[in-house]
């Protein structure tokens, strides 16, 4: 039943390798970010759900990015098994043009009509005023965010992952200063409430942009090539648009998805309470869930290497293998969330946050559900974005991923939410319901062995 567990020596020691400083990556993000809610949600439950309001199209485009990021690192991990390093400097390059060109787009909407962006989200006009304060900058740290990302892809994906973890770790221990800072107006600074917590996180990601020109210039693993960054070459736009474009509207379709709950939820009676709930379980998850992310980007880095080095014969068990190990992951993970849920948050997390009675019953509830459909959501992501894309099928991985949202999950949500106007509780059931469906397909094209597949002899 196991027998794919076995592999080649060296194999769970190199996963563990590469997972490691991903993971930690991650961890250091998701903990500030946390540290970052807990400074605007001492502002109130107002400043709070006025951020979370604004990061509903932020997350979008952050998704956006981490859709390019993903679709480049499936072409560098298989030209990464060749050996051909003028095509990674290409494919960095075309990656680049893309996200820069969005994101700075996205950035100046948000400048000239932030209100009326914004109150596409949400009915209530003080939480909007508020998160038009917000919006502008973050947006614009946005494009900082987007170059640092795809160099650290790149990075990543050629078996060098400590490289994010240092400069994000950098970057978000600047940033979560400089919110004690502008924020309540420490060090002589003015306090600028949630306009600081902007201020903050754009010259945090502008420090990241200096740190990975720094490392452009000096590093001596991989040889920087400017004029392919500059004209990657229409053949390189060409084929990432095949293959990496799949990605891109992957990530970005699930992004405005997800994005469609917490503007259900913006739209429903206690609206600000379910909000500033939704933030606090959003976070919780972010941080639980980055060791099933570090499993994935693994998974893709090894499986795209496999087979861009001409060595497809252990792909598939390989591929099993970590899929088994995201199920022991989200098993682990959900008796975390159980306790976490019941004793810890009510006695210390949720005080820290000031939310209020209701808020903190609809955030238990979440967090709970949460914990249920973890070992699926865990399968999920590791056979979707590790398994299933590192191995090139990046069709099938897009309608696995973005199917399920779409046509069984929103719908369910807005005729519960809006139609009938249910209590929260079946509101955030359609995470189950999405989870489910999605485990079956996934589980089904695992099985039929059809995924491998090498893009750059295409």
């Amino acid at each position: 039943m196991f027998a794919h567990m076995k592999q080649k020596p060296g194999f769970y020691r190199q996963v563990v390798v590469l997972a490691t400083p991903i993971v930690l990556q991650n961890l250091i993000t998701s903990c500030l970010s946390m540290a970052d809610t807990f400074m605007v949600g001492m502002l109130g439950e107002v400043p709070m759900a006025a951020v979370t309001l604004a990061n509903i199209p932020m997350f979008v485009i952050q998704l956006f990015i981490f859709g390019v990021q993903s679709g480049a690192s499936v072409l560098i991990s298989q030209y990464w098994g060749k050996g051909d390093r003028e095509s990674i400097n290409r494919v960095i390059g075309v990656a680049l043009w893309v996200v820069l060109s969005v994101t700075s787009l996205f950035a100046a909407i948000l400048l000239r009509f932030p209100m009326e962006f914004l109150s596409l989200f949400g009915n209530q006009r003080d939480v909007v005023a508020l998160a038009a304060q917000y919006g502008g900058l973050a947006a614009l740290s946005n494009v900082c965010n987007a170059f640092t990302m795809m160099y650290v892809a790149a990075y990543r994906s050629m078996e060098r992952p400590k490289l994010g973890m240092y400069i994000l770790a950098t970057s978000m221990t600047a940033n979560t200063f400089l919110n004690w800072v502008f924020i309540f107006g420490n060090l002589g600074a003015p306090a600028l409430g949630v306009r600081g917590a902007a201020l903050a996180t754009l010259v945090a990601r502008s420090l990241e942009v200096v740190i990975v020109v720094g490392h452009m210039i000096f590093n001596r693993f991989f040889q920087v090539r400017v004029d392919l960054f500059l004209q990657p070459g229409r053949k390189m736009f060409v084929r990432f648009l095949r293959y990496g474009g799949l990605v891109v509207c992957n990530e970005t379709f699930w992004g405005l998805g997800t994005s469609v709950f917490p503007t259900i939820m913006g739209h429903m009676e206690g609206s600000t309470e379910i909000l500033a709930a939704y933030t606090v379980a959003g976070n919780v998850e972010k941080l639980v869930t980055v060791f099933v992310f570090g499993l994935a980007a693994t998974a893709a880095i090894v499986i795209g290497r496999e087979i861009g080095a001409g060595r497809p014969e252990m792909v598939k068990s390989m591929g099993l293998a970590m899929d088994t190990l995201a199920v022991a992951c989200g098993l682990a993970l959900s008796g975390i969330l159980w306790a976490f849920a019941l004793v810890l948050a009510p006695r210390y997390i949720f005080p820290l946050f000031k939310l209020s009675a209701g808020a903190a019953s609809v955030a238990t509830m979440m967090i709970g559900s949460m914990a249920v459909i973890m070992p699926m959501r865990s399968f999920n992501s590791v056979n979707i974005v590790g398994v299933l894309r590192g191995g090139g099928d990046v069709k099938a991985a897009t309608l696995i991923d973005t199917t399920p949202l779409w046509i069984v999950a929103i719908p369910y949500a807005f005729f519960c939410g809006i139609i009938l106007k249910t209590p929260v509780f079946w509101v955030y059931q359609a995470f189950a319901v999405e989870s489910t469906v999605k485990f079956c397909l996934g589980v089904w094209r695992l099985r039929s062995g059809k995924w491998v597949r090498d893009l750059t002899r295409a």
